[in-house]
Formats: C-alpha cells, sequence, structure tokens
C-alpha cells in the first residue's frame, strides 16, 4: 500500500461527508418549508395564535441548543455547523412566516399588500436578510412589532448563535486534536 491510497480515501471520505451533510441540510430544509406550506391555518391570531408562535420561538431555541451539542461532540464539527445553521435559520424563517400569514389573515390590512405564504415567506427572508425591497411593509402596530422582534431575533441569530456555533467547532476540534490522556 502506498501512501497516496490513504490520502485519496481519506479525500473520498470528506467528499462523501460533505455531500451527505449537504443532502441532509437540504432535505431538512425542503421538509420545514414544505410543512410550512402544508400547515393548516385558521385565520385567527388569538392569544393560542400567540402562545404557538412563542412555543415555536421556543423550539428554535430547543434545535439551536441540540445543535450544539451535536457539533462539540462530533468528529466532524465544521459540517455539523453547517448541517445546523442549515437547520435553524430555515426554521426560524417558517416560524416568522407562518406568523405573519396568520397575521394577515386575521387581521386583513397589516402589511401594503394581502400575503399568502409565498409572500409571508419572501416578506421574512428580505427583512431578515435587511434587504426590505420596500413591497411589502407591515402596516399596523402588531404587523410592526412583530417584524421588529423578527428584526431583533435575526441579529441574535447572526451574531451569537454563529458566534457560539464556531466557538462549538472550536471546542470539538480542541477535543479530536488534542484527546485526553
Amino acid at each position: 500500500m502506498t501512501g497516496a491510497e490513504p490520502a485519496e480515501h481519506r479525500h473520498r471520505a470528506s467528499r462523501r461527508a460533505v455531500t451527505v451533510t449537504l443532502l441532509r441540510t437540504a432535505l431538512s430544509a425542503g421538509l420545514l418549508v414544505t410543512g410550512y406550506y402544508l400547515a393548516p391555518l385558521e385565520g385567527q391570531l388569538d392569544s393560542l395564535g400567540w402562545l404557538w408562535f412563542v412555543l415555536a420561538l421556543a423550539l428554535f431555541v430547543v434545535v439551536v441548543v441540540r445543535q450544539l451539542r451535536a457539533i462539540v461532540v462530533s468528529d466532524q464539527p465544521r459540517l455539523r455547523a453547517v448541517e445546523g445553521l442549515g437547520v435553524a435559520l430555515p426554521l426560524l424563517f417558517v416560524v416568522f412566516a407562518l406568523t405573519y400569514v396568520s397575521l394577515d389573515r386575521a387581521a386583513p390590512g397589516s402589511f401594503t399588500e394581502a400575503l399568502d405564504r409565498t409572500d409571508a415567506l419572501y416578506f421574512t427572508v428580505t427583512v431578515f436578510a435587511t434587504v426590505g425591497f420596500g413591497d411589502i411593509t407591515p402596516v399596523t402596530a402588531t404587523a410592526r412589532i412583530l417584524t421588529t422582534v423578527q428584526m431583533v431575533v435575526a441579529i441574535v441569530a447572526l451574531g451569537v448563535i454563529a458566534r457560539i456555533f464556531v466557538a462549538a467547532v472550536d471546542v470539538a476540534v480542541r477535543r479530536r486534536d488534542n484527546p485526553p490522556p
């Protein structure tokens, strides 16, 4: 066996791990978006609807914490971090988009135009990306408060969560490269 064969084997295994991670991430995001389009909406955003919104944000936190734990113990923490962000961010998008479309159904006129699911997802992504094209804007106080909450959560998600994921990768790499005696 030559020295090139193990390197080639590692390279193939690495490519396979990247491919599997990207496929798993795309599948997870696809399932979240499919679930978003299939979820029944009653058109009511009453106290129970707001409770669901808060519970969905709590679920987002649980997903992030579970992803952090998975990163720290992973043999491939960088790939695991990519997968974690690839699951957490679409989940966050879906939570806000569902809330926006529910709000618009419960209180028509909350936005400059009526929102269907695609419009709500589009609006969510434009707010998250801070591009805010201006074609859809919140009009009512409730819609503006919800949009502001999304902006704050987005800042936290991009800043704090990304930093925490990077720190978790560092911990995992140090653990992998310096095993205990």
